[in-house]
């Protein structure tokens, strides 16, 4: 399966055969870069070179970022329901393309369509939410504050945010960024994943159809120099972040010393615990779906699951129903569980899998000789099980992100609350239990930032803020829901007091006092 990027967002090499070239957004058009650093975009079911995408040079950041300042000037005036209306055919525009964009989706990162479109279903919830700034960014008044005096906050927007995406949503987390700083009042420069920048293009695309003004939105692509200077440029105000916990922390400590307002989404080890007294069959259909699909390539992945008591016993269930999932390619019809995004990535899987059956962990489903016949290329890892995992394993303190689930057993939930958090990652969380008490307990005295009570996944929707704590989440702001309104814009305070002219003056007051 082969995806081919619209004129727009990529241009034909000068020979027929050779793959196009992703271009920059600046200024309103896309560009192509004069760069000499290239990288490949692969289909990772296949090794077919889809595209080239350039590392843009510094000069091409600077005049993106510059774009998006030269914009602020008027789009911050723009009216809030021009904004909102922008949003409003944005979401249409994006449901009438998502399965054209959940096939590039799948030819570059490797997942099942359905699970393609629920990728851009997600990022679309969010674009539905910024439809109501309205409310969302409203202020606050209260007249007689002090005699006379009234005081009201405006939230204001900052000016030129950034957006650092990563490989495993290339349609989700840009829609978690752009739409909501947009229609705050911002301009924005995004820096999609240079693995699969094609679905994100067309995602761009669509919202200049929808009405976004030139240089509103700006687009450039790159590694660790561009990274770099958005974090450190002088006009940049705000950065959002989301992938792995070392490049989190790196944008973080930069882009917080120039400066700038920061938020980092970063790694994870979530854990599943299950208590005996749960739906047996239910639980663990929902424990193999959060484990491989999208084959483990997701933050709020289920990577360990921690059985407690009598329900230990589940674990022959759970590792046959893993054995049957359909291992292939993402767009062929049945498939659960598609390639990893890269050759890179299965190499370091598959050596993290090697370093568990050293250090002493029951290998008791093995994914690793997968074959998938007309697929012979693909990076392909079939669900793996590991048993009698302990912390201090490798497999345990790393956050795999491939088809990989540990399988842990304590004696009680107290036991199983206290290994959860003594992971330094914080992510996500879930329990499978019957017993409102013992959920009440778990949701209070666990320490991670999304809690699913028999929900595997328990990703929020828009209205509510995605969170997260300890080594999964830095800065103290969400990237969206409420909170990401109040990371887009700032709050300036107003103190006012009028007077007319049969108002007989007070005097001189030297006090600190308003009255």
């Amino acid at each position: 399966m082969s995806a081919v990027p619209s004129a727009s967002s990529a241009s034909l090499a000068s020979s027929s055969d050779a793959p196009p070239a992703v271009k920059l957004l600046i200024g309103g058009e896309f560009v192509d870069s004069k760069t000499t650093e290239w990288r490949d975009v692969v289909n990772p079911a296949t090794q077919d070179v889809l595209a080239r995408v350039p590392f843009a040079t510094t000069d091409e950041v600077d005049a993106a970022i510059r774009a998006a300042h030269a914009a602020f000037a008027t789009w911050k005036n723009t009216p809030v329901g021009a904004r909102m209306r922008i949003m409003l055919k944005y979401q249409a525009l994006i449901r009438e393309h998502m399965p054209r964009i959940a096939k590039t989706l799948t030819a570059e990162q490797g997942k099942t369509l359905p699970d393609a479109e629920g990728d851009i279903f997600r990022g679309l919830e969010v674009v539905e939410h910024a439809c109501s700034v309205g409310t969302l960014q409203q202020g606050e008044f209260l007249e007689n504050v002090a005699g006379t005096v009234d005081t009201y906050t405006l939230r204001q927007p900052l000016g030129v945010c950034a957006g650092i995406t990563p490989f495993n949503f290339p349609a989700m987390i840009p829609l978690w960024m752009f739409p909501m700083a947009l229609v705050c009042g911002n301009t924005f420069v995004l820096k999609p994943s240079e693995q699969d920048p094609l679905s994100t293009m067309q995602l761009v695309e669509l919202a200049l159809e929808a009405g976004v003004p030139p240089g509103v939105l700006n687009v450039v692509h790159g590694g660790k120099e561009v990274v770099d200077a958005l974090c450190t440029h002088e006009l940049v105000k705000a950065i959002s972040f989301v992938g792995s916990t070392a490049v989190g922390t790196h944008v973080y400590r930069l882009g917080s010393e120039h400066g700038k307002r920061v938020q980092s989404m970063m790694g994870a080890k979530n854990h599943a615990v299950v208590l005996p007294d749960a739906n047996r069959e239910q639980s663990i259909n929902a424990l193999v779906g959060a484990a491989f699909g999208a084959a483990g390539q997701r933050c709020m992945a289920t990577s360990v699951a921690v059985l407690v008591g009598a329900a230990k016993d589940w674990l022959p269930d759970l590792v046959e129903k893993a054995r049957a999932l359909k291992v292939n390619a993402g767009h062929e019809p049945g498939t659960d569980v598609g390639p990893v995004v890269s050759r890179a990535a299965k190499a370091r899987v598959l050596g993290l899998i090697e370093s568990g059956v050293k250090q002493g962990a029951a290998l008791v489903l093995d994914g690793r000789g997968v074959r998938v016949k007309g697929y012979e290329d693909g990076n392909f890892i079939g669900p793996t099980v590991f048993s009698n995992v302990t912390t201090s394993m490798d497999i345990y303190r790393n956050e795999i992100f491939g088809p990989v689930l540990l399988v842990m057993t304590v004696p009680t939930l107290d036991e199983a609350i206290a290994l959860v958090n003594s992971n330094p990652f914080g992510n996500g969380v879930g329990l499978f239990t019957q017993s409102g008490a013992a959920a009440r307990k778990f949701q209070s005295e666990i320490d991670v930032g999304q809690v699913g009570i028999n929900i595997p996944i328990p990703v929020p929707v828009p209205f509510f803020s995605f969170t997260g704590s300890r080594g999964s989440k830095l800065g103290d702001l969400g990237p969206y829901g409420k909170q990401v309104v109040q990371f887009y814009t700032q709050t300036k305070t107003v103190t006012a007091r009028w007077f007319d002219d049969a108002t007989t003056s007070d005097g001189v007051n030297t006090t600190i006092s308003l009255r």
